[in-house]
């Protein structure tokens, strides 16, 4: 059967438009410049406090911020320690853009909705039968802090680049569900993250995203995001179901 080129022309002009509407969607929460639109905090640190102790701590992590995190050549970058680089803006439904890059031995993750975590390693690291539940050698991407061995908690494939180079996560957050692309491979397909912090609830309707912070040196740069809005979420959890 032949297509006329007329047709097929106007078709990929679509999907062009398509994509380039969606593309235009995103907008940067990382300036490249300063700090802006970021504070400090570990949530790990404070969730037993509460009155003026949790008020001390959270406003001490404030503070100590900029000791830790730095911009550089429009990245912004940790030295290893500190808390954790939290966005002032909480988010829902969204897609997120992210690059990072990391140093040997890197554990470190992202939070979302203020709740871990999207799994970043070291895939190299040797796996420790005494520690089961932890297996770098998979690869990042994973739901890290899901109940082990559920579905989403380890990634679907190796996609990790060479130690030294960039990687990139594009990560889709609908409701409790969660999709990762780790290098333009899919890693987690529509997975329900767990709370955290109680796991007998779902995750919270919106929160802030956090880039954590674990013994290495990391990198992350052109953050962006786009929300998702109730109709394309409804579409796309359609579509998700309808392949099982």
């Amino acid at each position: 059967m032949k297509i006329n080129p007329l047709i097929l022309g106007s078709c990929v002009l679509a999907v062009c438009l398509v994509s380039k509407a969606e593309d235009s969607a995103f907008r940067p929460i990382f300036n490249g410049k300063d700090l802006t639109g970021w504070y400090g905090l570990n949530p790990h640190s404070v969730v037993k406090l509460e009155g003026e102790k949790k008020a001390e701590a959270l406003k001490k992590m404030r503070d100590e911020f900029a000791a830790n995190w730095k911009v550089e050549n429009g990245e912004l970058v940790n030295d290893g320690h500190g808390p954790y680089a939290t966005t002032e803006e909480e988010f829902g439904d969204i897609e997120f853009l992210i690059e990072y890059k990391t140093v040997a031995g890197a554990d470190s993750g992202i939070y979302l909705r203020g709740s871990p975590q999207v799994q970043i390693w070291d895939k190299s690291q040797i796996f420790d039968p005494a520690k089961p539940t932890r297996r770098p050698h998979l690869g990042s991407g994973g739901l890290f802090n899901n109940t082990p061995d559920t579905p989403g908690r380890d990634p679907l494939v190796v996609a990790d680049k060479p130690m030294g180079e960039w990687n990139s996560f594009r990560i889709r957050q609908i409701g409790a569900r969660t999709w990762v692309w780790l290098n333009d491979k899919l890693v987690v397909d529509g997975n329900v993250m767990e709370n955290y912090w109680d796991k007998t609830k779902p995750l919270p309707a919106k929160g802030p995203i956090m880039l954590q912070t674990h013994g290495g040196e990391i990198r992350w740069r052109n953050l962006q995001v786009r929300e998702i809005g109730a109709e394309e979420a409804k579409k796309i959890l359609a579509e998700a179901d309808a392949k099982k």
